[in-house]
């Protein structure tokens, strides 16, 4: 049977995951912010914004007002950024019982947070309520209906399992995992290492140097993560290298995108005034840094990516500063 399933927010993840529901057979009501927007999905079929030549099935519509989108959810997708989503949360009210859906890949700033965790804390859920998706999760490929994999993660099994049945189809494979922590916490770090990657490329470095910040980037999550009480499996899953893989060699991806530009020169400030897109990196590059401190973990690439982000590095010091660092075993 259909379900009825509220996605907040418009953007590119957003509006991906909501055709991806829409295949699977569910109602969709999504919240634009801007009036325009919320037109365009409802009667026009289109995000002109995104995907202005992706056609929206009928069963995507969109609303300004977020109670209205709500209104009679089963699910209800998150899928504003990170850093945003407590505000949105204090000021939204959720439909009892549904299900809170995470898309966001980033830790808090101040809190250390998780998303789940700000979800829990602040609309007052129980965590079998609460569910993520991540992955390999590239928006404009799972909006052109290409074949991809995901995960879909809860504490609760069968929560992880009624997600799973409303948004897998024949080209968007959903797996389910119970570790929501590694499976965050891959999310999160890759958009960091994401961002030295596209350093690496935009400085016109080449694969040996880019495959070596991805696997010594996985090396840092897992250590992180198994430090917090994940499974260290899943960093060698979907929601940890394939992940990875797929944000770090990909243009698609708005983090390592950010870094190319960032290697090319160009500031922090002038590369975010000309995207709406949000890279969670830019600013989950410092939460994740403390929350590695507070864990005793070191994440040298995390923290170089920092100092860049800061202005107290530029690209080409952080990779010699990376290079400097002593010799030490490679399971280190």
């Amino acid at each position: 049977m259909s379900s009825r399933v509220a996605v907040m927010g418009s953007g590119s993840w957003g509006t991906a995951f909501a055709l991806v529901l829409s295949d699977a057979g569910q109602q969709v009501s999504m919240w634009a912010r801007r009036p325009e927007v919320a037109e365009a999905i409802t009667h026009q079929h289109r995000n002109p914004d995104y995907f202005p030549d992706i056609e929206l099935p009928d069963s995507v519509v969109a609303a300004t007002d977020p109670h209205a989108a709500m209104e009679g959810a089963e699910f209800v997708v998150m899928a504003v950024p990170s850093q945003t989503l407590r505000r949105n949360l204090e000021t939204w009210a959720i439909p009892t019982d549904a299900v809170i859906v995470s898309l966001a890949k980033g830790i808090e700033l101040g809190t250390g947070l998780r998303v789940s965790e700000i979800i829990e804390q602040v609309a007052d859920i129980e965590p079998d309520r609460v569910a993520v998706v991540t992955g390999p999760n590239l928006a404009r490929e799972i909006a052109e209906r290409q074949p991809s994999g995901s995960v879909v993660a809860s504490t609760s099994l069968a929560t992880a399992e009624r997600l799973q049945a409303i948004c897998h189809t024949p080209r968007f494979r959903a797996y389910t995992n119970t570790d929501v922590v590694g499976c965050e916490l891959g999310g999160a770090t890759k958009n960091v290492i994401a961002l030295a990657v596209g350093m690496a490329v935009g400085l016109g470095l080449g694969a040996n140097a880019t495959a070596t910040v991805i696997t010594r980037g996985l090396a840092e999550s897992s250590r992180l993560g198994l430090a917090l009480g994940a499974d260290p499996y899943t960093f060698s899953g979907l929601a940890g290298l394939g992940d990875l893989v797929a944000t770090c060699s990909s243009p698609l991806s708005r983090n390592r995108t950010f870094g190319e530009q960032l290697g090319r020169g160009h500031s922090v400030a002038e590369i975010a005034a000309s995207t709406r897109q949000v890279a969670e990196g830019v600013k989950s590059c410092a939460s994740i840094l403390d929350l590695a401190r507070r864990a005793d973990v070191e994440m040298p690439i995390v923290e170089a990516v920092k100092t860049v982000i800061d202005g107290t590095e530029t690209p080409p010091q952080m990779i010699a500063s990376l290079m400097a660092r002593s010799a030490k075993p490679e399971r280190y």
